[in-house]
Order: C-alpha cells, then structure tokens, then sequence
C-alpha cells in the first residue's frame, strides 16, 4: 500500500502493523504538529522524526525500548559521580535551551538534527501545554563560582503516567546520565509507569531498559496513558550539590 499523507483528521492513522512491515516503522507523511496531534500520536506509540529537507515523517518503531522505573541500573562508576561531583539539577526551569542544545550537539554517524525549527517551536507548546518536560544539569563557571552554566540535560514528552524521552545532551562527562538518573527517580515518584526509550542502544540498556513487543508497548500505553498522574511534574530545584 503506498505511504499515505495524513489530512486534517487528527486521530486518522493507517495501520501501525503493516508500516512496521514493509516500511521498518514509517507509518505516514504530511499533517501538522499541533499539541493536538502529537498527543494524539504518542499515545498510539507514534512520534515525528524528519529533517529540515523532508516533510513530517511519522514512525512507529517495532520492537520498542522502553525503562521501567523501578528497574533502573546506575553503575559503580557513574554511582560515584552523582554523590561526589558538585552539580545541580533542576526540572522544567530552561525548557527552550535544552532542546535548542540538543539540536545542536555532534552525534557519531549524524549530519545535522532532526530537531527542526518547526519541531522545537511544536515541542514548546507541549511544554506550554503541559505535556514536555526538561531536566538540566548545571555546573559553576570556572571564571566565576557564582555563575551556573547549563551543561547537561534532556527533556522529554509526558502524557498519564508515561513519559516518552526524546533527546539528551553534554557539555561536559556524565552530565546528561546524571541528569538521565535523577529525571527516572523523580518521574518515578511523581507516578511516571513507562518510559518509552524509542530505540535500542547500549547505552540505554546499561539502565536497565529493554526491548518489548510493540503490542506489549500499545498495551501499556492504552493503560497508563488514560491514568492521572498522580503528583504532577513540576518546575523545581530538584537537587543541589553545589556546593
């Protein structure tokens, strides 16, 4: 079946089996990225994923990463770090710069971002809305103790009590596995179930996230996403090793 251009329908998706099939997980092309349709694309296990040069591609990847909360695995090394480097990380406090830093950061294997000007301008509204989340990971300047300089963070999309992590980035080493930590801890008291994790890495699973089938993934999704989170993701200084 040819890939089909999305109208103006927001809840009007072709089948999920048959993209994942013949097409390793590109479901449609086309819509908008209005707060409306990606909520109603996440919650069916959908996000955008496109460059520049492209129309809006939209991907359901099979099998799908994902972290539960209570599984998560800090090692020696990185246990270390986060007790004895002075940092500190704060929640929802530069949601723009996080996601602005995340396009720009190199990445092995990538030529340019897939965190288009259109995307970050629809990611803002979600976190407008409510529905995106940033950690930041902060460090004093070395000219000035009393400057923090935003080194490390990622942010991430929040619907129920499932939080689809997006993008991550560092300035300097471990910042963003630090942060990574603290955000599962604190995502996990706030009720967060399932963090989805898109793809499988190394890195990730050195967290303890695994791959499940992408009907185990809609499963969880229908569940949690319906469910009420039951202590809201809030703006705050959530740890402060500083000094």
């Amino acid at each position: 079946m040819a890939l089909q251009w999305l109208d103006e329908d927001v809840n009007d998706w072709p089948d999920l089996t048959e993209a994942q099939q013949q097409r390793d997980g590109l479901v449609a092309v086309g819509g908008d990225l209005s707060v409306e349709r990606l909520l109603a694309a996440y919650q069916r296990g959908i996000f955008p994923w496109y460059s520049e040069d492209q129309p809006i591609c939209w991907w359901a990847l099979s099998p799908r990463m994902v972290l539960k909360p209570e599984n998560l695995h800090v090692g020696r090394s990185l246990a270390k770090n986060i007790r004895n480097r002075h940092y500190a990380i704060s929640v929802n406090q530069q949601f723009k710069a996080v996601i602005s830093a995340c396009a720009r950061i190199s990445r092995p294997g990538q030529d340019g971002t897939w965190l288009t000007h259109e995307l970050q301008w629809a990611l803002t509204q979600m976190y407008r809305a409510g529905h995106a989340h940033s950690f930041e990971y902060w460090q004093a300047s070395e000219a000035d103790a009393n400057t923090l300089q935003l080194l490390g963070g990622l942010y991430g999309i929040q619907i129920g009590r499932v939080f689809f992590g997006e993008s991550m980035f560092a300035l300097t080493g471990d910042a963003s596995k630090i942060a990574f930590v603290h955000a599962v801890k604190y995502l996990q008291s706030c009720g967060i179930a399932l963090i989805d994790c898109q793809m499988n890495t190394p890195h990730l699973a050195r967290f303890g996230a695994e791959e499940i089938h992408f009907d185990e993934f809609q499963r969880a999704l229908n569940l949690y996403c319906q469910q009420d989170l039951p202590e809201m993701v809030s703006a705050k200084l959530l740890v402060n090793q500083i000094n």
